[in-house]
């Protein structure tokens, strides 16, 4: 069952165990500062504390900002999550719809500075071995698209 949700954390610590209980073989991150973006990486590095970010996974996606109070998460997922993880649901009655997504080339003007994807080692990889797609989570009630998250094709 598709759910949609979020939860405030109030520190970095507890944001990394959340991601840690939702982390799924494999796992994708994206980090955002005011400066730079992380690229798409296969690991949460040490310094991961970032006051953006997203880890996405074949189930879910989980996003996070920093505010004042800690970190806002938002949950989109496939599946009811674990009530251990005291997510407050949004809307009611969702549907989904993954569609392929696509890897902009390395020399694509939208990022100047190029896009990577690393793995642990720090080595890149090659963007066309991640089998990214996008899932649309739609609103039963009035067929809006209110979301769209980052998925891995299975």
């Amino acid at each position: 069952m598709t759910f949609v949700g979020c939860k405030q954390v109030s520190s970095s610590e507890k944001l990394q165990t959340l991601l840690k209980d939702c982390y799924r073989q494999p796992s994708y991150y994206f980090l955002r500062w005011k400066h730079k973006v992380s690229g798409i990486l296969t690991y949460l590095p040490p310094e991961f504390i970032s006051a953006e970010g997203q880890m996405f996974n074949v189930e879910l996606e989980l996003r996070w900002k920093k505010n004042s109070s800690g970190y806002q998460v938002l949950l989109l997922s496939q599946n009811q999550p674990n009530k251990e993880l005291e997510f407050n649901s949004i809307g009611k009655h969702w549907k989904t719809c993954d569609r392929n997504a696509y890897f902009y080339d390395i020399d694509e003007t939208k990022f100047p500075q190029g896009f990577t994807y690393k793995n642990e080692s720090q080595d890149n990889i090659e963007p066309k071995k991640i089998s990214l797609a996008q899932r649309y989570f739609q609103d039963v009630q009035t067929s809006t698209v209110h979301f769209v998250a980052l998925t891995i094709n299975k």
